[in-house]
């Protein structure tokens, strides 16, 4: 069974920083897709940020563009997110997802059914 791990969570003032983690112990390829997603009380799932290892590429959602980056570690099986310039709307769980193997044009896209394995999450809470 696929295990998945985020870390880093916590609280931060506005304007802060932090920085997840995430391992999962999935087979990974060239054509894994991982991505974090997230979920604040009473909103829908939101896809943040994916990224297809085979080439490096990544995708965001706009409210995060040029705060947040995503990277990777194929061989170390982890995925990171350095999240700055926080904001109290970034208040959240936040959950990593994978896909062992995937198309980039499906896993850019940041569909959260196109992801076959999920963590708990960790808490993102962000006060003004």
């Amino acid at each position: 069974q696929v295990q998945v791990a985020e870390s880093g969570g916590g609280s931060v003032q506005a304007g802060g920083s932090l920085r997840l983690s995430c391992t999962a112990s999935m087979n990974t390829y060239r054509s894994t897709c991982m991505g974090w997603f997230r979920q604040a009380p009473g909103k829908e799932r939101e896809a943040i940020a994916t990224l297809y290892f085979g080439d490096g590429r990544a995708s965001y959602v706009d409210s995060v563009k040029g705060r947040f980056t995503i990277s990777g570690d194929a061989a170390k099986k982890s995925l990171y997110l350095e999240m700055n310039n926080l904001t109290v709307e970034d208040t959240a769980m936040y959950y990593c997802a994978g896909r062992s193997r995937g198309s980039d044009y499906e896993c850019l896209g940041r569909k959260a059914e196109y992801m076959h394995y999920w963590g708990q999450g960790t808490q993102v809470t962000v006060s003004s």
